[in-house]
């Protein structure tokens, strides 16, 4: 309430001077208009939901100082509703606090509230347990996913109304969906009902706009009466033929840029994305030069903490760094690219005087040595909160009530496997890695569309048990409908596999709680692979107290681990994998680091620990690490800044 009262004391105020804020489009001139003055606007985005809280003001800071006026946020739907009617405000969630800060540091807001918003986040932001009706078509006018919308934007949009710059707050415009002309549905009456829906909320003065590639391919569906239609391309190319495709849509009014990509996203396996400083600034300074508006896209790309990153199609997961290499880094530091377009946006605008926030000192910590705990298998009574499940054939995590993270499947061999037997997903249904062990021994990796057999070996009635790890849903094209575990049954040799039992996994909320022991070591049969069972790992590390200005951020580097998940103090890192790359070093922010108590380190290594020859350990560095490209994919999964590869 105290926000809202914010906004009306500035809206009264405003009256009292006889002139209420607005901000128009101004067709015959070509340009927006703000408070009856021409407007231009060169935004940067950045993601409050990829960037822990204490630093936003840091980022934010550092935006403005490079010259921006504006600044661009997607809301992930799945972020702030992780299970139907539970919302999420509060902390790093807390984007009311976000748009505050932005208004007070001088930056207006084009908002993005989807509800699909892409982004390389899980399920473009739409929530998993939409999908607990199977046949359901995501962004489209299918009842159920409609009412769920409507429910979610009741939530969402009054609450972003007093932060409309009409309101006295920093809110210049409005997308309505995202990049919907990319879209196999192109279902007119569901973005005319979200058109509906957002003025029912916002009004009718604020600008509604839509986003769309720079192609009138992509407009034909993306773009109707109503809502304003923008575009976004990549530097390099020809920037008159962008804009043209616009004019396609919008004969008269601003020309916009909405995603003007200064980096591109990576995938486990293929290299880092690099894109030169130089082609960056020679296309901004031409997008300028025509009098269009531009965001930049990324400004700040950030951390895909926990399990939040996407994927694309043919499936390929993103890893954890959502760095983008963009102006600032993933760690908010400065980079010869903000520099460069902060030269760029001097010769069309004055830039703020005074010291530019400096990055962020970091600190290697060095070496800490890890002990093995418990293995997923034995942990299951502290790792399962709500009990084993049992049926025929195996369930998806939603079926199971379970988003993300990891699910374990056990069943029995029904034969004597005295030779190796192919345990096969015939229909390509491991979504997406899954770890096979049969009596307690290795025997192999299932993962989607790369590896569909694993050959095993064991007595009838043998224990198989299958950890299934759900890498991140695809954000991007038709398949955004990305169900995650078993979503098919497995063959033994030709013979379906029936009769499993199921295990949900809170291992979040276990290690946060300690509730992982040590286990006295067995001698088990060698396994027929150089796998070990997945299992946990702990250690713990002391900064001193006294020191002035530690802690510090740092990176760890988890030298001769295979893959897994890595928290510390229990914040989820997210995913490590740096036998593939080709990110190494995962971003540790100095928020959840203790001088007052000992650090502890988790470490779920689900492939092969390098613990069996002697000590183990991880290592916090100064230093990221996120181009050593190791194992690199067969598939080419994208050219930069063409969306359409990523389907």
């Amino acid at each position: 309430m105290s926000l809202l009262r914010f906004g009306v004391t500035l809206l009264l105020f405003a009256y009292s001077l006889g002139k209420t804020p607005s901000f128009s489009i101004d067709y015959k001139n070509d340009c927006f208009r703000k408070d009856g003055e021409v407007f231009r606007y060169i935004s940067g985005s950045i993601h409050y939901s990829r960037i822990p809280r204490v630093y936003w003001k840091d980022r934010l800071l550092k935006m403005y100082m490079a010259g921006l006026n504006a600044i661009q946020i997607y809301i992930p739907w799945n972020y702030h509703e992780e299970a139907p009617g539970h919302y999420n405000f509060s902390g790093d969630r807390d984007v009311e606090y976000f748009l505050q800060l932005a208004h007070d540091i001088g930056l207006l807001v084009i908002l993005r509230p989807g509800p699909y918003i892409c982004a390389e986040w899980d399920m473009g932001g739409l929530p998993a347990w939409l999908l607990k009706k199977k046949d359901i078509v995501l962004r489209s006018s299918d009842p159920d996913y409609i009412a769920a919308v409507n429910t979610w934007m009741g939530k969402l949009l009054p609450m972003m109304k007093p932060f409309l710059y009409q309101n006295g707050g920093p809110i210049i415009t409005v997308q309505v969906e995202n990049e919907y002309g990319s879209y196999f549905a192109c279902d007119y009456d569901y973005m005319r009902h979200l058109s509906k829906l957002f003025r029912s909320y916002l009004g009718d003065d604020v600008v509604l706009f839509t986003t769309d590639g720079a192609g009138t391919g992509y407009l034909k569906c993306g773009s109707i009466q109503g809502l304003y239609a923008t575009v976004d391309f990549g530097p390099g190319g020809n920037v008159t033929a962008a804009f043209a495709a616009q004019r396609h849509a919008e004969p008269r009014g601003p020309l916009v840029n909405s995603e003007f990509y200064t980096g591109w996203l990576d995938h486990w396996g293929s290299h880092h994305s690099v894109v030169s400083s130089t082609i960056v600034a020679k296309s901004l300074n031409e997008i300028l030069s025509m009098g269009a508006n531009v965001n930049l896209y990324m400004f700040i790309g950030g951390t895909n903490f926990g399990y939040w990153n996407g994927a694309n199609g043919p499936y390929a997961p993103q890893p954890t760094s959502y760095d983008y290499d963009a102006p600032l880094s993933e760690a908010g530091d400065l980079t010869k690219k903000y520099f460069a377009i902060r030269e760029v946006i001097k010769m069309y605008r004055k830039i703020p005087e005074g010291p530019i926030p400096p990055t962020t000192p970091k600190f290697a910590y060095g070496a800490v040595v890890m002990k093995q705990l418990q293995t997923v298998s034995d942990a299951l009574d502290k790792l399962s909160f709500s009990g084993p499940v049992k049926s025929i054939y195996p369930q998806t995590f939603i079926e199971l009530n379970q988003a993300f993270g990891y699910m374990l499947y056990r069943t029995r061999l029904p034969v004597d496997c005295n030779t190796p037997t192919p345990l096969s997903s015939p229909m390509n249904g491991v979504h997406d890695r899954a770890y096979v062990s049969v009596n307690g021994v290795p025997m192999g990796i299932l993962e989607r569309n790369t590896a569909i057999t694993v050959n095993v070996t064991g007595k009838a009635r043998s224990q198989v048990d299958i950890l299934v790890e759900n890498m991140g849903r695809i954000n991007y094209g038709k398949n955004i409908n990305d169900f995650k575990g078993l979503v098919s049954n497995l063959t033994l040799g030709s013979e379906s596999l029936i009769g499993w039992t199921m295990y949900s996994l809170s291992i979040d909320e276990a290690v946060s709680q300690g509730l992982l022991g040590e286990t006295q070591p067995t001698a088990p049969p060698p396994p027929p692979t150089n796998l070990s069972l997945p299992a946990f790992y702990e250690g713990s590390f002391i900064i001193p107290d006294g020191i002035p200005d530690l802690p510090q951020d740092t990176y760890i580097k988890l030298p001769e681990w295979r893959k897994g998940q890595v928290w510390v103090n229990g914040f989820n890192l997210g995913r490590y994998w740096p036998s593939r790359g080709p990110q190494v070093t995962l971003f540790v922010p100095a928020n959840i680091l203790s001088t007052a108590v000992p650090n502890n380190v988790t470490v779920l290594e689900l492939e092969n620990a390098p613990c069996s020859s002697g000590m183990c350990t991880v290592e916090f560095t100064d230093t990221p690490i996120l181009d050593a490209l190791v194992q690199p994919d067969s598939e080419q999964h994208r050219r930069l800044f063409s969306k359409e590869d990523l389907l």
